[in-house]
C-alpha cells in the first residue's frame, strides 16, 4: 500500500518478478487496502504510513483481526518514536526506511516470512531506547504473566532464534498457527517484537539464556 505511484510501481514490479511470491493487490489509499484485506486472504501486507485518506496503521490493525496468519511490514520515511512504536504495537513485524540505501525488498520479505524482523538501523535505535527506558521505569516486584505450556515452548524457540517454519516442525503444528501464538505472547509480555519479548521474559525470570 503506497500512494506514490512510482514507488508503488517499483515495489509491485519487484514482487511480480520474484518467483517466491505472488502479488495479490496494489493499493494507493487506505480505503482500497481495507477493501482488499476484507476481500481476500494473503500472507503479507507491505504498507506506507502516511496515506491520502488515513494511516497505514489502521490497515495493520485490520490485518491482525481478519488475517491473523498474515505478517505486516512498514516501508516509510517516518522515524519519529510515536510512528514507529504505534506501527509495531499494531502488529508490524518489520519497519524499513524508504531512504535506506539499496533497499532490498525481496531479502526483507524473505527474512520476515522466516520469522525474523527486518528493521532499519535508525528504527532499531528507537526500539533500543524505549527498551532501556522501560527497564529503568519498571518496579522491582511485578506479577508474571501467565503463559500456556505451548506459549512457553514457542517463547524458548524464538529466544533461540528458530524461524516460524522450524518452530512448527519441532512442535508439530502448522506454520500458520505459530504467529498466532507469538502474537499472544507479545500481548501478554507487552512486547512489540521478538527482541522485546525475549528481553521481558528474561527480566521477569520466565526464561534464562
Amino acid at each position: 500500500m503506497e500512494d506514490d505511484e512510482p514507488i508503488r510501481r517499483r515495489l509491485a514490479e519487484l514482487i511480480t518478478d520474484w518467483s517466491g511470491a505472488t502479488l495479490v493487490a496494489t493499493c494507493a489509499t487506505l480505503a482500497e487496502a481495507m477493501a482488499a484485506i476484507e476481500a481476500q486472504s494473503f500472507d503479507l501486507l507491505v504498507t506506507d504510513l502516511k496515506l491520502p485518506d488515513g494511516n497505514g496503521i489502521e490497515a495493520i490493525r485490520l490485518v491482525g483481526k481478519l488475517q491473523p496468519q498474515a505478517e505486516a511490514m512498514v516501508i516509510s520515511v517516518l522515524t519519529d518514536e510515536r510512528s514507529v512504536l504505534d506501527a509495531i504495537e499494531a502488529g508490524a513485524a518489520g519497519y524499513l526506511l524508504k531512504d535506506a540505501e539499496a533497499l532490498d525488498l525481496v531479502e526483507a520479505i524473505t527474512d520476515l516470512m522466516a520469522g525474523r524482523s527486518p528493521i532499519s538501523s535508525r528504527i532499531a535505535r528507537v526500539l533500543v531506547r524505549r527498551l532501556a527506558e522501560r527497564g529503568e521505569a519498571s518496579g522491582a516486584a511485578e506479577d508474571r504473566p501467565s503463559l500456556t505450556p505451548r506459549e512457553m515452548d514457542i517463547l524458548w524457540g524464538i529466544a533461540k532464534g528458530f524461524t516460524y517454519g522450524e518452530l512448527a516442525e519441532r512442535l508439530g503444528m502448522s506454520r500458520q498457527t505459530v504467529p498466532v501464538h507469538i502474537r499472544n505472547i507479545y500481548r501478554k509480555l507487552q512486547a512489540s517484537n521478538r527482541s522485546e519479548a525475549v528481553f521481558e521474559a528474561t527480566r521477569l525470570g520466565l526464561i534464562r539464556l
